[in-house]
């Protein structure tokens, strides 16, 4: 997932400069996967038309360096590579909004077919975990899976496996997260004292996977830590001026490239056009922190199976996607996690605002225009107030996590 929204990001943050790496997108193109649907993009650069659904997947694939940073990996105790982490963008028409959908791991959902590398079809599953679609049909059957669900078009995806994680966050420089106290997981082998850390690398990586050292040791808690992480990455990217050096986004977009050449990071085939990159970043580089929302799919317990496998509440997000197709602005009324122990916000960010610079036509003087003259902004769209049950934050919301009771 950071590999992927890194590399849209910033290598579409660099406009027409993004194809200095062209020869490595070539490259990414060779090994990328097919959708249902591809369409190839005009070739021309602005921002894109219309809304954009991006399926972004984290694996626990155990192949090569990737089998040292997994317990289970070592034990044998997995089957074939599953989508861990499900998330997708969404990126709205006019008015500009994103918002990124976690789904949790254990969901059990109805599998669609899906197509066999051997040109033949795995059958269609009534109920199965949701991070058993990668397993059985890669990334184009987990697209096809989450497509059922939510009833929603995805026309890109990636993947991106933990070492890929580990080398895009050494790029990058680190991302700043927090908790409120001293946190442990035996699992990963993490450990924070209370307080603001910068991860990279490994302990980046082990953020993203920690669930037993967070709030009440579920998939679920691990989501929250997901979405903070992602949030403060936005804000780095948005206000640390990262997006603006050339030289800092030339080494991370070849950095991403190189996990796709590597065999960490997987693409789409629709993912692999610049020009698309392109198109994507300017459609969203000037969303403000508050229209970037983090909400994860609503689901429930089953009774009497504790807290393992859930299945989806579909009246609640079929809410939420009727929404987003609207493209209304969103309002969350539910915590900040449906796990028990949810992170707790720690203050408000704000999206630094450059400084305008006036040009005055020739015979004016330098005074700001009457507000007056200005045409009268349309009124703003009904927002939609989301059930209780869809919990998340914004990117504007600074969140920390709360070690587990």
């Amino acid at each position: 997932m950071l590999g992927v929204v890194v590399l849209v990001a910033v290598v579409s943050a660099v406009g027409v400069g993004a194809f200095a790496v062209w020869d490595t997108a070539r490259a990414a193109a060779d090994h990328a996967v097919d959708l249902e649907g591809d369409e190839p993009l005009p070739p021309t650069i602005g921002e894109i038309e219309g809304g954009v659904n991006v399926l972004l997947v984290g694996t626990d694939s155990c192949e090569g360096a990737n089998a040292a940073l997994s317990g289970a990996c070592q034990a044998g105790d997995t089957e074939g590579e599953r989508n861990d982490v499900t998330m997708l963008l969404h990126i709205s028409d006019n008015p500009r909004r994103v918002t990124v959908v976690s789904f949790p791991r254990d969901m059990l959902v109805p599998i669609p077919a899906c197509p066999r590398a051997d040109g033949g079809e795995y059958s269609a599953m009534s109920s199965q975990m949701l991070n058993a679609s990668y397993m059985y049909g890669g990334l184009a059957c987990t697209v096809k899976t989450v497509e059922a669900l939510t009833g929603e078009d995805i026309q890109f995806a990636g993947a991106i496996r933990w070492t890929g994680v580990i080398n895009m966050s050494d790029a990058i420089g680190g991302v700043d997260v927090c908790v409120t106290g001293d946190v442990h997981d035996p699992h990963t082998g993490l450990t924070l004292t209370a307080g603001t850390h910068t991860l990279q690398g490994v302990q980046a990586l082990q953020f993203l996977r920690m669930r037993h050292g967070v709030a009440d040791g579920s998939d679920l808690g691990r989501i929250s830590n997901q979405q903070q992480f992602m949030s403060s990455l936005v804000r780095k990217l948005q206000g640390e001026s990262v997006l603006s050096n050339a030289s800092t986004l030339f080494s991370l977009a070849t950095t991403a490239m190189k996990q796709v050449t590597e065999g960490q990071l997987l693409l789409s085939r629709s993912l692999t056009n610049p020009t698309l990159m392109v198109q994507i970043a300017m459609a969203v580089k000037d969303v403000d922190y508050a229209d970037i929302v983090f909400v994860q799919y609503p689901t429930r317990y089953i009774p009497g199976n504790g807290r393992s496998d859930v299945v989806p509440v579909r009246d609640a997000g079929d809410v939420l996607f009727a929404a987003l197709r609207e493209n209304k602005p969103l309002v969350l009324t539910g915590s900040t996690s449906a796990a028990a122990g949810a992170p707790e916000v720690a203050g408000e960010a704000t999206k630094p605002t450059p400084e305008a610079s006036v040009t005055p036509t020739p015979g004016t003087t330098d005074a700001p225009a009457d507000p007056t003259d200005a045409a009268t902004p349309p009124p703003a769209d009904a927002a939609v107030e989301l059930p209780s049950s869809i919990t998340g934050t914004t990117a504007a919301q600074v969140t920390c996590s709360q070690p587990q009771r």
